[in-house]
């Protein structure tokens, strides 16, 4: 799939992995919808990136929500061809800890973001890519989905962040199948630790442990080598119903 002249939608797309994917596609030549809650960071990337550029304040896990930034994606000159879902929150807690039995609520919260929030963006794009008019090889469009090495590895107080990755994972090879006879591919990318807001909100001293843990290369993984896959599977018309771990092998310990 060409990137240049394909409408693209970015669920999370204000800050962190999904800010670096819009960039990447949008410097790709890709009209880019950034769907994203937080207004003052997507209107200042959208400023940034300029002409073919649109935010949609978004909460993905509301329906109506992600169907109008859709819908603002399928409004663009170019038809919608990639969505790429990168919002997610995280929450640490323990099934049983000092406090007893781990809140519902917050695992709840963090399922509903991450794992329908993703399935959300891709079931309203992917119906609206279905339609499109296939390429030379057949294809109408590309959904990649943002899991998480915490699906294999999760770590003691990542119940919730891993159930909710996992769920991406598993997801990704029935979806692939569901939608191949619409010329759709889907596939997820599983990032190690990469230096988003959500790790920045970590102290230093686990920061710094997480950073020593990396076999090679021994440091956090940037949100241009996120971009630069999602490009890459993007261009790549074989790779289908795959997830792909990218995290410089990397194996989180226990804790």
């Amino acid at each position: 799939m060409e990137i240049d002249g394909s409408g693209a939608i970015v669920g999370g797309g204000a800050s962190g992995l999904g800010a670096a994917t819009a960039r990447r596609l949008h410097a790709h030549g890709a009209h880019v919808v950034v769907a994203d809650q937080n207004v003052e960071r997507g209107t200042i990337l959208v400023d940034e990136l300029g002409e073919r550029a649109t935010f949609v304040a978004t909460d993905v896990t509301d329906p109506d929500a992600v169907q109008a930034a859709v819908s603002a994606a399928t409004e663009q000159p170019v038809p919608l061809r990639i969505a790429v879902s990168c919002a997610g929150i995280g929450w640490a807690g323990r099934v049983i800890g000092r406090r007893g039995a781990h809140a519902l609520e917050p695992f709840e919260t963090v399922i509903r973001v991450n794992l329908i929030g993703t399935f959300n963006v891709m079931r309203l794009a992917a119906a609206v890519m279905a339609e499109n008019e296939p390429n030379a090889g057949g294809e109408r469009g590309v959904c990649v989905n943002t899991a998480s090495i915490a699906a294999f590895d999760g770590q003691i107080g990542q119940i919730a962040y891993a159930a909710s990755k996992g769920g991406i994972v598993s997801m990704t090879l029935p979806a692939a199948r569901d939608m191949a006879p619409f010329g759709v591919r889907v596939c997820a990318i599983a990032p190690g630790t990469f230096d988003t807001p959500l790790l920045a909100a970590l102290p230093e001293d686990a920061r710094e442990e997480l950073r020593r843990v990396v076999p090679f290369p021994s440091r956090f993984g940037r949100p241009e080598e996120f971009a630069a896959l999602v490009a890459h599977i993007v261009g790549n018309e074989m790779l289908n119903g795959e997830v792909i771990r990218l995290d410089g092998a990397l194996r989180m310990p226990p804790r």
